[in-house]
């Protein structure tokens, strides 16, 4: 099998498309500008959430709260994968 990529369910050759029509409807001289302004916008997005994320983390260190969260889900995990392993134990076929 071939991995392929896709975006948001698009394929290449739509994504082509869009940004063929893009280039027409804007023109050549805007493209730059709409694509430097969509970057910026992502960028402050991605700081905004990290600055979330570190007051998130700086309040919860304050009230003591324990932030490593992903031993309880490993375990969590760790205890549904044995109760599919035990359901489908006698069903499993061997390729």
């Amino acid at each position: 099998m071939i991995p392929q990529a896709f975006y948001l369910f698009i394929s290449g050759a739509e994504i082509a498309f869009i940004l063929f029509i893009v280039l027409l409807v804007f023109g050549a001289d805007k493209v730059p500008e709409i694509a430097r302004g969509l970057g910026k916008g992502m960028r402050q997005i991605k700081d905004a959430t990290n600055d979330i994320k570190s007051e998130i983390t700086k309040s919860a260190e304050k009230e003591g709260i324990d932030l490593d969260i992903t031993k309880d889900v490993r375990k969590e995990i760790g205890k549904v994968k044995d109760d599919v392993e035990e359901i489908t134990g006698p069903i499993k076929r061997k390729f």
